[in-house]
């Protein structure tokens, strides 16, 4: 059973193995943690958010971040979602968000979740779609410039029903 937990600093070391290239390292943190590969104390920027682990009877399988990006408390955001690679495609990271949405919703009290992801992301992509998010459409399409190209960033929402 897949469970969620706040982040412990002793998670680090398991967290940031599971960034073994650059390209699923900047997937995952479009370099706002640092240049690749980042180090421990780097990481600790995410204490500053809400971070929660995700874990199984076999162990740390999953990480994510909630932050409120605005001064309203109607809004969560969902921010470095990632899975230990060797549970990736078995649904885990469907579950562990479900998880991340019901403390947004039923115990945050939010009004919706959004998040951002990078269009070179499709498994990410089909994995929030499948939650319920949606495509939000924006006048501008954020754009990162990362490992020489221009990596699109597609906004996605859920709201509470």
């Amino acid at each position: 059973m897949i469970r969620i937990r706040p982040y412990k600093v002793t998670d680090v070391d398991t967290i940031l193995s599971w960034c073994q290239d650059e390209k699923t390292f900047y997937q995952w943190t479009a370099g706002i943690l640092g240049n690749y590969p980042i180090t421990q104390n780097e990481f600790h920027f995410v204490e500053s958010l809400m971070p929660f682990t995700a874990f199984d009877e076999t162990g740390i399988i999953g990480f994510f971040t909630l932050r409120n990006p605005n001064k309203s408390l109607d809004e969560l955001r969902f921010g470095f979602v990632i899975v230990n690679p060797q549970n990736r495609g078995k649904g885990y990271g469907k579950t562990m968000l479900r998880l991340g949405l019901k403390f947004a919703f039923q115990l945050y009290g939010a009004k919706k979740v959004s998040l951002g992801v990078f269009e070179n992301n499709l498994s990410a992509y089909y994995c929030y779609k499948s939650l319920g998010f949606c495509d939000v459409v924006l006048d501008t399409t954020e754009k990162y410039y990362i490992l020489g190209e221009e990596w699109k960033c597609k906004e996605l929402i859920l709201e509470n029903r």
